[in-house]
């Protein structure tokens, strides 16, 4: 049965500004690795009949310098609001047993480091978006606004590889504090995206 996914997303990572891998998943990190933290806020949809609407999902991955190598050690938070039944398809989503976006990174992952349910709290405000997930995650993004650009849009990235789509925001991390699952980084970069969709 279908599926479809909307919501917004925010992510930080360990590259300095930008980071290779927003260009292209074979350009190596900045650093031997690249410690990743991708966040989705879903405002709507379903998987399979089951209303997903006002959960959230993270997931923090620890990768070779380059991504395409494989090998990532991935674990995923889910929202402690999701019921079981929610919960179980919300990981079938992303761990990619139902196709989509997460389908296509799968086959790179070499470790599952666990799944738990967590307080996920995601905070929107104009061109700062924050995240805290219990004990475990704490960042705030800023979306980069160039010098000169007086109309206040941000730089964004059009014709990405990315699991939430083609066209993203460029953000610089402005707090960072991310221990989960065995995976300790300091955030310097950050992608944010108004809005995504998907479905399969």
């Amino acid at each position: 049965m279908a599926w479809s996914l909307k919501g917004s997303y925010v992510e930080t990572c360990s590259c300095e500004l930008m980071c290779p891998c927003n260009l292209s998943l074979d350009h190596g990190a900045t650093y031997d690795f690249c410690r990743v933290t991708l966040v989705f806020n879903l405002s709507e949809g379903q998987i399979e009949g089951v209303d997903i609407s006002g959960l959230k999902v993270a997931a923090i991955a620890d990768t070779p310098k380059v991504m395409t190598e494989g090998n990532w050690r991935l674990g995923v938070f889910i929202d402690a609001e999701a019921t079981d039944q929610q919960f179980d398809k919300l990981l079938q989503v992303f761990g990619g047993q139902l196709g989509g976006p997460m389908a296509a990174l799968a086959p790179l992952v070499g470790e599952m480091l666990g799944v738990e349910r967590a307080v996920i709290e995601v905070v929107d405000d104009g061109l700062r978006h924050s995240v805290r997930i219990g004990d475990a995650i704490d960042f705030e993004i800023e979306d980069i606004v160039p010098f000169g650009v007086e109309t206040g849009r941000p730089v964004r990235f059009d014709g990405m590889f990315h699991p939430v789509g083609s066209n993203l925001t460029m953000a610089e991390a402005k707090r960072s504090r991310i221990n989960a699952f065995g995976i300790t980084y300091e955030g310097k970069t950050g992608l944010s995206t108004s809005e995504f969709s998907w479905a399969a």
